[in-house]
């Protein structure tokens, strides 16, 4: 008798509680990232990654140091120019920013748009992430070791400001970068273990799996040769700076 109880309550309980077919999420596939992005992306992890290695191994192959800060410098400005002109997901205005979606996101209350491309949490992070760059290659350009290297402004700028800018550079400029880069990955493995979110494969190859579909960022041959000209500008502008503190 207690096996047949048994029997009718785990049935009433699968029935009464499972999720009907119709009523379960369809996932819908969108390109969010476009290929601009994803290159300026994993080119900027690169040289950022570059950037660490040789100013940890010092010596000769600070000349590579500095090229990979000029590589940097070049990704911030065509990231500049991009975020205004880029596909949809990529562009400043689509960055789901301020205390409202902030706190709607914590409260699990987002819309899908605020969660398509970067998250309120993760947008904050972006930013975080390219001020801080910017900032790590500023002082670059006006640093000197007093020994062998030196930033190709730093003798235009006062002793003061270029004391400053080497400290930084080299202290807590490169320990911000490193607590935020370790953010970074510790957030992608939180989101693929715990919210089964792959954001590593949409950064390679473009699309997210969205339970509700958005519009598609741009990602046709004009919009690329569009971003290829932008490109060349960025090197062009970066090498025309640098060569005034030449």
């Amino acid at each position: 008798m207690s096996g047949d109880f048994l029997v009718i309550t785990n049935f009433l309980v699968s029935h009464i509680f499972s999720i009907p077919a119709s009523t379960k999420a369809i996932m819908v596939t969108v390109r969010i990232w476009d290929l601009p992005t994803r290159l300026f992306h994993w080119a900027l992890a690169c040289a950022v990654v570059g950037l660490g290695i040789t100013g940890l191994v010092g010596g000769n192959v600070m000349v590579w140091h500095f090229r990979f800060g000029y590589a940097v410098f070049t990704l911030l400005v065509f990231r500049l120019f991009w975020g205004l002109l880029g596909g949809r997901w990529s562009r400043w205005s689509t960055l789901p920013l301020g205390f409202r979606p902030f706190t709607s996101y914590l409260q699990g209350r987002s819309t899908p748009e605020q969660l398509a491309g970067h998250n309120p949490l993760g947008s904050l992070s972006v930013l975080a992430m390219l001020f801080f760059l910017s900032l790590q290659v500023a002082t670059g350009l006006v640093s000197d070791d007093e020994i062998s290297n030196s930033g190709p402004f730093s003798s235009l700028v006062s002793s003061t400001l270029v004391t400053w800018a080497t400290s930084w550079h080299k202290h807590w400029g490169k320990l911000t970068l490193i607590f935020l880069v370790s953010i970074h990955l510790s957030a992608i493995a939180w989101y693929h273990w715990r919210q089964h979110q792959l954001l590593l494969p949409a950064m390679w190859h473009g699309y997210k799996n969205l339970e509700v579909p958005v519009d598609a960022s741009r990602d046709d041959l004009p919009s690329r040769v569009m971003a290829a000209l932008i490109f060349t500008l960025s090197v062009a502008v970066v090498f025309y700076l640098v060569s005034l503190g030449a």
